[in-house]
């Protein structure tokens, strides 16, 4: 490819789009059977607003590192209010990202399965690996 140029950041509006129209049936093709549906989008958007909340993503980094906490042991390990707390855990709960097992008078969160701490656990190693080599995030 003689015409070929390597761009660099300064180029990058220029690598938001093609210079000539030119569409691969095929590939188009290949990648529209694999793609989520537009329903998947939407839930997956969803959960990404859910924990788009720094307070949300702390709260269920707790509860993943401790399996299970009541909502005092939560308030008093990210340092909020139990009403807080509280007010986030429903929401959290409502999208079935964490679940609650009532004790007695105590509340216990825990992962709502396995896929949230992977979520997680990939999400801040993305976060980490910006950050490696003095990459601006």
């Amino acid at each position: 490819m003689p015409d070929a140029k390597i761009r660099g950041k300064d180029d990058m509006d220029a690598l938001d789009r093609c210079d000539v129209l030119v569409v691969n049936p095929e590939r188009v093709r290949a990648v529209r059977e694999r793609l989520v549906t537009a329903a998947e989008a939407e839930q997956m958007a969803a959960v990404f607003k859910v924990l788009a909340d720094p307070s949300r993503c702390r709260l269920v980094a707790a509860i993943i590192e401790a399996g299970e906490l009541c909502v005092c042991d939560l308030a008093a390990t990210v340092e909020m209010s139990e009403s807080n707390v509280s007010h986030h855990l429903r929401v959290l709960r409502t999208h079935g990202l964490v679940r609650a097992r009532r004790e007695g008078k105590m509340v216990f969160y825990s992962p709502d399965d396995a896929h949230i701490r992977v979520l997680l656990d990939i999400t801040r190693e993305h976060v980490r690996h910006g950050h490696e080599g003095g990459a601006a995030s």
